[in-house]
């Protein structure tokens, strides 16, 4: 179905269904999954499609921007990432919509992060703790970077949502307000230093006035999901709020800043079939909709476990709407309350969500453990051509990602033709196959 427009004060377009969801695999580089080079470079490539992406420091599978990566470029390696944040500084870590990987190069447009936790921060740890905060930038101006656990720890104070160590909270505060930065992580220890010794001079001199950062930070939204709509939950717009003074709103609304991009071009509004309100898609995008548009099917079916927080899942009632499937990420859900599992990835299929699976990482066997696995309604893998060989290719490339060298599946028998069609792809023991990045 070819999108159509309607002649209102904006251009609208009309798409239907199947093409949405063509769409969205093809812009998120999904289609096929996998196929960027095996290279650092396609990180950037990445990160320049969708803008940002969210850092959660849980590794059952894999950190989360690690699987957002891992499903779109071939034999993807953390170390990548980790050189563009710490050695070229190509990438950092700010807030966004939670903590995010964002170009360093749009630091002046995410500074708005710093100046409110430094507001924030202001009247409250650093004028209580000012003594210790005086010390610990003193100890990192003269001795270099500097971890939490590098000093004695002092007494525990309230923060967030536990008690926590003064010194890691001051130094967590100093990093949110911008007067730290990361130098690096060992792990999940996170090791700081000046801003100033970590990006340029210049860079750091930039200003923007704030509703151009609030705009920008919108805009990134829309950018990293690719069909958002007006609304949707909280945790979607964290951060493109007005600043309050004495409770009041100042500059211009969330609203306001949206109906400015779709006015200037930058957005433009979308009606998709059967799903309610409008959707926008960057303009720059328009040919990647044309050409969804155009096609019956979606281009190279293949299988990819997505990430919890991967931009594709962020909109929790578009993947009901439009693709049926109700997500919801269990990690924090109590384990008697859960349907599912504690960190369970959508399956997607081409353009189709069809179940869900909870792989698990055994590092001292470097076994990848698949513990379960979930099917739609109205889904028969076996009965899918090529399903099986492609949920087989996924999970070699997810366990090279990960360093294991074994797959262990769920001895269940309703996986047991499934499970069938996995072994015969692997060697015996379920070793990895030795040839090619995926067998």
């Amino acid at each position: 179905m070819a999108p159509s427009y309607h002649h209102a004060m904006t251009p609208r377009l009309d798409i239907d269904r199947a093409t949405a969801r063509r769409f969205l695999v093809a812009r998120h580089l999904l289609a096929p999954p996998r196929a960027l080079p095996a290279d650092a470079a396609s990180v950037m490539w990445v990160v320049d499609r969708l803008g940002s992406l969210q850092f959660d420091p849980l590794e059952v599978t894999g950190r989360n921007h690690d699987l957002v990566l891992a499903a779109r470029i071939d034999g993807y390696r953390r170390a990548w990432t980790d050189d563009h944040l710490y050695a070229s500084r190509d990438l950092y870590e700010t807030y966004n919509k939670g903590l995010s990987i964002v170009p360093t190069a749009d630091l002046p447009w995410y500074r708005i992060a710093w100046d409110r936790a430094a507001t924030r921060h202001d009247d409250a740890a650093f004028d209580e703790h000012g003594l210790l905060t005086d010390e610990l930038l003193a100890r990192i101006r003269d001795e270099g970077p500097l971890a939490s656990t590098d000093i004695e720890p002092r007494a525990a104070i309230e923060w967030y949502w536990r008690p926590t160590n003064q010194v890691r909270a001051l130094l967590e505060a100093l990093a949110e307000a911008g007067i730290l930065g990361l130098a690096r992580r060992d792990g999940n220890r996170r090791v700081y230093d000046l801003v100033e010794r970590l990006f340029p001079a210049d860079l750091l001199a930039t200003r923007r006035p704030e509703p151009e950062q609030r705009r920008f930070k919108l805009l990134s939204r829309y950018r990293a999901h690719g069909l958002l709509g007006r609304s949707g939950s909280g945790e979607l717009w964290y951060g493109t709020e007005p600043t309050k003074d004495g409770g009041a709103s100042v500059g211009p609304t969330r609203r306001d800043l949206l109906e400015g991009l779709i006015e200037d071009g930058t957005l433009i509004p979308v009606a998709v079939e059967d799903v309610r309100g409008d959707r926008f898609v960057l303009a720059d995008e328009r040919p990647i909709l044309d050409a969804a548009a155009r096609r019956a099917t979606a281009v190279g079916l293949g299988v990819v476990f997505l990430a919890p927080l991967d931009p594709f899942v962020w909109d929790r009632d578009l993947l009901r709407s439009l693709f049926g499937f109700d997500y919801v990420w269990e990690v924090y859900v109590p384990a008697a309350k859960r349907r599912w599992g504690y960190y369970v990835l959508p399956i997607l299929f081409g353009d189709r969500l069809v179940g869900r699976i909870e792989p698990r990482i055994d590092r001292r066997t470097r076994t990848l453990r698949v513990l379960d696995l979930w099917w739609e309604a109205g889904f028969e893998p076996m009965t899918v051509e090529g399903f099986a060989a492609a949920f087989a290719d996924a999970l070699v490339a997810h366990a090279r990602f990960l360093d294991a060298d074994r797959i262990v599946l769920p001895r269940t028998a309703r996986h047991r033709a499934l499970n069938g069609a996995v072994r015969a792809r692997l060697g015996p023991g379920g070793r990895l196959p030795a040839s090619g990045p995926e067998g």
